[in-house]
């Protein structure tokens, strides 16, 4: 057993990014953020998580916002709280690979406009996706944090998990999280594993997962008596479900014990009054489903993270066939399989449940078969940790030999190309990585935010007409 840990338990709140994402996809806005912050950073907390993940793609696409400007906004309103931010490591935000130019520029620029802390991960665990942006956020003096994708699965193992960990602490990373984002990790499994994980390297530990299964508060005290550091919640009203475990509850757990996070519960309980309306809208308008609040132990066997289920049920909604739920949860397993075992989690969580749903909608497997999947057969999104089942190979993609080397080698530099495409739209440098990620929804934006400039303007000026008339 470990030698009980002498230190105050820290926390990284989620409320602002992980939280919103998991149960309402992602559609809190910085008008709904802005007006807590000041509470929300005298908590003391380890860090406040808010940014990265799907809040940019959402932000443009969906909002209207810059993601940015959010990032600027939240930055002066967080004095003494480091802000974090989900980062996909040679994904950056996307969904494909980019070049390392591309990585290292989205790096440089988070840092300096208000990240502290850059949580980087792979969607297959392929560490050779993530060296690009964590030397480039050793170089801006920012915190490295790689976290990895936990799954389940026979490759899986403790060795695994060790051996990962030394190999994390020799790339230059400042922490280690477990990402377990399907609450697949169960308590006493989470002793094993932050005990083996002590074993393999000195590097701080932080334990991320959601409550979908049922298990997670149990899980995160089986692991901070096991030595975990830093555990991520979320406050109350968007807490549970598909979410993290609550903030309150998790600090009331450690009270007046070596652990206690010495957190106040009343200031606490004034930032959920503040979620608490915004939680109950997204109930009455249907942006929060009842589906992603309850518990399903069935994740343990579907392996579906919370912002996974989310979307799922979208994606269903919208093809009008709801009624197939529970049947595409039954073939992600079976998807996932074919694929090499990856961990579900953005982006191989949407590629494998895009498939699985068509799969079930098509009544074949791989009749049709998405680009993405394609990519990931080919090799082009990394090494999985078991091989892919051959046949569904080469029925998905025929006779391309797959790459077998890191995939960005591959890419040639694409900044000086993204700089020229964006010219007649750019207006910060900042939008050059907006369009770079998103090439037609960040123009769609850009468009928006000329006509929104241009309605001030006019509104402006007819003002000052009104005050001095011609």
């Amino acid at each position: 057993m470990a030698d009980i840990v002498k230190k105050p338990l820290k926390i990284t709140e989620t409320v602002l990014r992980d939280a919103h994402q998991s149960l309402i996809a992602t559609r809190m806005t910085t008008e709904q953020m802005l007006p807590i912050v000041d509470k929300m950073d005298k908590v003391g907390y380890h860090s406040v998580e808010c940014w990265g993940g799907a809040t940019f793609d959402a932000s443009l696409r969906f909002l209207k916002e810059d993601p940015w400007e959010r990032l600027r906004k939240l930055r002066d309103g967080f004095k003494n709280t480091k802000l974090q931010m989900l980062f996909r490591g040679q994904n950056i935000l996307g969904y494909n690979h980019y070049s390392d130019d591309v990585v290292e520029y989205f790096v440089q620029k988070s840092i300096a406009n208000g990240i502290d802390i850059i949580r980087i991960f792979d969607c297959f665990n392929d560490l050779r996706n993530l060296q690009t942006a964590v030397k480039a956020a050793n170089k801006e003096k920012g915190h490295a944090q790689i976290a990895l994708s936990y799954t389940l699965g026979d490759a899986y193992t403790l060795d695994y998990w060790k051996e990962t960990a030394k190999k994390i602490e020799d790339m230059g990373a400042d922490s280690i999280c477990i990402k377990d984002m399907a609450g697949l990790l169960v308590p006493y499994k989470a002793t094993e594993l932050v005990e083996a994980l002590k074993e393999g390297t000195k590097l701080p530990i932080q334990i991320h997962t959601h409550y979908t299964s049922g298990v997670a508060s149990m899980t995160y005290l089986k692991a901070v008596e096991a030595g975990a550091d830093v555990i991520d919640t979320a406050i109350s009203p968007f807490s549970m479900g598909t979410s993290q475990p609550a903030t309150e509850v998790m600090v009331e757990t450690f009270k007046g014990t070596p652990y206690d996070t010495g957190l106040d519960q009343n200031l606490l309980a004034e930032i959920a009054d503040y979620f608490r309306p915004i939680q109950e809208d997204a109930l009455k308008s249907g942006l929060l489903n009842p589906k992603v609040m309850g518990v399903n132990i069935k994740t343990l066997l579907y392996q579906v993270p919370g912002g996974m289920l989310s979307n799922l049920v979208s994606q269903l909604k919208e093809a009008k066939a709801e009624d197939k739920y529970y049947a595409v949860l039954e073939e992600i397993p079976k998807v996932r399989k074919d694929f090499g075992e990856p961990p579900l989690v953005t982006p191989s969580s949407q590629i494998v449940g895009t498939q699985a749903v068509l799969n079930v909608l098509q009544g074949e497997r791989y009749k049709m078969v998405t680009k993405e999947s394609k990519k990931v057969l080919s090799g082009e999104f990394g090494q999985t940790v078991k091989p892919f089942n051959p046949e569904v190979q080469k029925k998905c993609i025929g006779d391309v030999t797959p790459i077998t080397c890191r995939p960005a080698d591959l890419i040639e530099p694409q900044l000086e190309k993204f700089e020229k495409e964006v010219a007649p739209w750019k207006q910060q440098d900042e939008d050059t990585l907006s369009y770079a990620l998103f090439p037609a929804v960040a123009t769609e934006f850009f468009k928006y935010r000329e006509a929104q400039q241009t309605k001030v303007d006019a509104s402006v000026a007819d003002e000052k007409n009104k005050a001095y008339p011609v």
